[in-house]
């Protein structure tokens, strides 16, 4: 049986942890709360329309992270193992990208012009951007979507992403799939929807 191409080596996860801590860094910077200002710590929160949301270590977009990781390390595979870029050493620091990738997407959607886009097209209509614990926590569960994308196969990482955006939407009626739709390209008819639950 040969090894997975996309292991990481023991160097991509610590240069995952400083790309981390640098995130970690940069919120602080950016005058984040660090928790959730209600005062307390959740592990999870499961009112998308409440002040606490994406303030806590959980909520109904952590399967959208954990979709996050799958699909980095699918565009790893893409990138390093299928086309050959930068060959075998590369692909052992696809994890290093899946978490720059979202450790940016931390700093992005925590930028006033992403909250206002947030707040004015998708169904987070209260949305203050996200507490530093709930980034951190949202790269740890990128994290646990790629490992599972590692480890599991094809078929049932698919199968398991596709049941947490269903069960998502029949839930809170949001999920990765709508949340980029809603931010790229605002259907009204599906903000309608969303509004209803």
């Amino acid at each position: 049986m040969t090894a997975n191409p996309l292991r990481p080596h023991r160097t991509a996860i610590v240069a995952g942890l400083v790309i981390t801590a640098v995130t970690l860094a940069v919120l602080f910077a950016m005058d984040r709360p660090p928790i959730c200002t209600c005062g307390y710590v959740a592990l999870w929160y499961g009112d998308i329309n409440a002040s606490g949301n994406s303030q806590h270590l959980s909520d109904w977009y952590t399967p959208s992270h954990i979709i996050h990781g799958m699909l980095f390390y699918a565009l790893g595979w893409l990138l390093f193992a299928r086309a050959g870029i930068g060959g075998k050493q590369a692909a052992r620091y696809s994890f290093t990208l899946a978490v720059f990738l979202e450790a940016a997407w931390e700093i992005i959607e925590n930028t006033p012009m992403v909250i206002d886009r947030y707040r004015s097209v998708t169904v987070n209509w209260g949305y203050s951007g996200d507490s530093i614990i709930n980034s951190m926590a949202d790269i740890c569960w990128m994290s646990l979507g790629f490992f599972l994308a590692l480890k599991l196969p094809v078929r049932v990482t698919v199968v398991l992403a596709i049941i947490m955006e269903v069960v998502a939407a029949l839930v809170v009626r949001d999920n990765l799939t709508l949340n980029v739709i809603m931010l790229a390209y605002p259907f009204e008819f599906i903000r309608e929807w969303q509004a209803l639950g």
